[in-house]
């Protein structure tokens, strides 16, 4: 007798049934004013065929309903129940209440922002106000950069991203997409891991649509401090895979490199959906001295009409010694993802070294 697995659990369902109680719970401690029970019925209602996001927007909405009319006092029971939230994506849901009901009370929401990011993210919440008004949310945002809590200054570069995923463009950053370059260089050595990330995928964002820009940004960075080079390297890692001379350089790193691919090798040939496939490469120094590798591998889908779409994968970076000869092993899955479908036919696949192609190989993926 077999059993069938139980479904996987949806993101949308951490703000489900339960997620709705413990914040009408947080409600009801934080003040008697708050109706409890208008605000289950309200955010129940039509919950199921929301996405997570979605679910975000609809909760903030029910808590309009359920908190005093005036927005201040509404503001302030927020804030107290912040604390007793459980899970990020409530004190998210709760955050956005800031976002949708206090454009017009910009000094206060933004103390409360400053505040409520601690519990969850406010990087959301604070897109409305940036689209508002742009200057002055940017302005109030780089005076988070000088704040004792990581929270509060992660959100002053995160919130502020041209491309944050899962929130709304902004016209100002789309625009001007370095707007907020002032608060990046003030925390380009920030002593959180926590702030650094975001700050690099900010720049990378940048990289995206203003390379050169980026560019001349980061050499005009000094590298002395290890947390500022751990950034550049990060922020750089889309212009990296794309062999960017300049990026590259700035990572000290070469454009191309002095050795010889003795063997670059797909294992099986020939894969079904959900195969994995063992990519092999060995490296032998042509250099008299150490040199430093970044390796990559780029992989030619197939597509409809004999098309093809690229995409650059990782392997490694390491230092090579003289007249050294290494191997490198990965591995891959090959399975469908909400962003990328896989198609029978021929797949080449390129090794790159320092921005340069040195070696091909192929694997077929055949008809389920």
């Amino acid at each position: 007798m077999t059993t069938e697995a139980p479904p996987a659990a949806l993101l949308k369902d951490i703000l489900g049934p339960a997620a709705l109680e413990t914040i009408a719970d947080a409600g009801a401690v934080a003040s008697r004013r708050f109706d409890r029970h208008a605000f289950l019925t309200a955010a129940s209602n039509g919950l199921d065929a929301l996405s997570i996001m979605e679910r975000v927007r609809h909760i903030a909405d029910a808590l309009h309903g359920a908190l005093p009319g005036d927005y201040a006092t509404g503001l302030d029971i927020v804030r107290a129940m912040a604390p007793q939230l459980t899970h990020g994506f409530q004190a998210m849901a709760v955050t956005e209440y800031v976002a949708r009901r206090g454009l017009a009370d910009f000094d206060r929401s933004m103390d409360a922002l400053a505040d409520l990011t601690r519990f969850g993210t406010a990087e959301f919440a604070i897109r409305p106000f940036l689209a508002a008004d742009t200057s002055r949310t940017l302005a109030a945002m780089t005076e988070w950069t000088a704040s004792d809590d990581e929270h509060v200054r992660r959100l002053a570069s995160e919130g502020a991203r041209p491309r944050l995923p899962w929130a709304a463009r902004i016209p100002a950053l789309k625009a001007d997409p370095t707007l907020a370059a002032p608060i990046l260089d003030t925390l380009r050595a920030d002593p959180s891991l926590y702030v650094r990330k975001s700050v690099a995928n900010h720049l990378n964002d940048i990289a995206k649509d203003r390379a050169d820009w980026l560019l001349d940004r980061l050499a005009g960075w000094p590298q002395d401090d290890p947390r500022t080079t751990w950034i550049v390297r990060h922020a750089l890692r889309t212009l990296i895979k794309q062999g960017e001379p300049r990026a590259l350089a700035l990572i000290g790193v070469g454009h191309g490199a002095a050795v010889t691919v003795c063997d670059f090798t797909i294992a099986p040939q020939a894969v079904r959906l959900g195969d994995r496939i063992a990519i092999a490469a060995e490296l032998a120094s042509d250099a008299p001295e150490r040199q430093r590798l970044v390796v990559d591998y780029r992989i030619h889908y197939a597509r409809a009409e004999g098309r093809t779409a690229p995409k650059v994968f990782k392997f490694k970076s390491f230092e090579l010694a003289a007249d050294e000869t290494t191997r490198l092993t990965i591995s891959q899955t090959i399975r469908d993802f909400s962003t990328r479908r896989h198609f029978p036919g021929r797949h080449r696949v390129e090794l790159i070294v320092n921005g340069q192609t040195m070696a091909e190989s192929a694997f077929d993926i055949l008809p389920s």
